[in-house]
């Protein structure tokens, strides 16, 4: 079975309240109604079996939460969240704080053990990192004045490829954006191919094919967090939600799934530049026998915790068939 991860960096379980959170405010028509026209919000129901938690679940997709505090004091921060997303360890309990954005040493060093990527390498499944690099992504990594975040550092890791300026030309990647727009305006790449929402959404189904594993990371939901603003949020997320229904469009519900989820809450809430404690979605779409074997290995590795959590992603990803 295939996986596409679709990894929205910043993303919680907010209220039902459009004054401040924009998955309320947005027009998102291929989310809300692969949810039946609900909301990606908490629904405030109490902890218990997935199925009668914060859950909804119809013909193509189920929505779960997933605990990204872990029982660790403060508010969860996007290194310690990603490598415990990556890992199936909880990072902030071995720290004893959560950190970031970037992974600090010991983070680096848990990432440099199993992660998902590298388990995916080292047993010769196909797995991809679909996000395309910039150069001066890589100036900035080479010259010792930027540190990669806790994805692409893992992807390195385990000796995977991380994609330039020429995948994307070769329509073997994509920009955060989807649509390389930023690399014009922001990059002054004038000469990077931009892409419309419906043709993002075909290309990750596209680039998904031939893999076991293939992973996207969204980081700007977490800067449009951090900004505030309403409006440009509520167009990020449309933007998003018209890749996703293209990606709808062309994905075997069968032959695999999509998983959606995140490390912390951010951008439910605009009424803080900070994040959340709040608990992050995790979205499966697939085929209804598909969803309930990933359900049960994240309820299998749940145990006797009273939440599934951060920590249960990657066990269950490594029991799929």
């Amino acid at each position: 079975m295939k996986l596409l991860f679709i990894f929205m960096d910043g993303v919680g379980l907010g209220r039902n309240d459009p004054q401040v959170n924009p998955f309320v405010r947005a027009q998102l028509p291929n989310l809300d109604g692969l949810l039946d026209g609900n909301k990606l919000v908490a629904n405030g129901r109490e902890p218990g079996p997935a199925y009668g938690r914060t859950a909804i679940h119809t013909r193509r997709a189920s929505l779960l939460a997933l605990d990204a505090c872990l029982g660790v004091e403060g508010t969860p921060q996007s290194a310690s969240g990603q490598a415990t997303l990556l890992t199936g360890k909880n990072v902030p309990q071995t720290l004893g704080y959560h950190d970031g954005p970037k992974p600090n040493p010991i983070i680096m060093g848990i990432l440099q053990q199993e992660t998902l990527f590298s388990h995916m390498q080292v047993n010769g499944h196909r797995a991809i990192l679909l996000n395309a690099f910039p150069p001066r992504y890589f100036k900035s990594i080479e010259s010792g004045h930027r540190l990669p975040g806790a994805i692409a550092m893992a992807a390195k890791y385990a000796g995977m490829h991380l994609s330039t300026a020429d995948d994307l030309q070769r329509g073997e990647a994509i920009s955060a954006d989807f649509t390389a727009q930023g690399w014009r305006e922001q990059l002054g790449l004038q000469d990077a191919p931009l892409l419309s929402p419906l043709q993002a959404g075909v290309r990750l189904a596209n680039l998904s094919n031939g893999t076991k594993l293939a992973f996207f990371e969204y980081w700007l939901s977490d800067v449009a967090g951090h900004q505030r603003e309403m409006q440009p949020a509520c167009e990020l997320l449309e933007t998003f939600d018209a890749v996703l229904g293209s990606l709808l469009n062309g994905w075997d519900d069968e032959a695999g799934l999509i998983l959606l989820t995140s490390d912390h809450g951010n951008l439910e809430d605009l009424s803080t530049r900070r994040h959340t404690r709040n608990d992050v979605p995790l979205l499966l779409i697939g085929s209804l026998p598909n969803r309930e074997r990933f359900i049960e290995e994240l309820e299998r590795s749940r145990g006797s915790r009273a939440k599934l959590d951060l920590t249960d992603v990657t066990p269950a990803i490594l029991k799929l068939p």
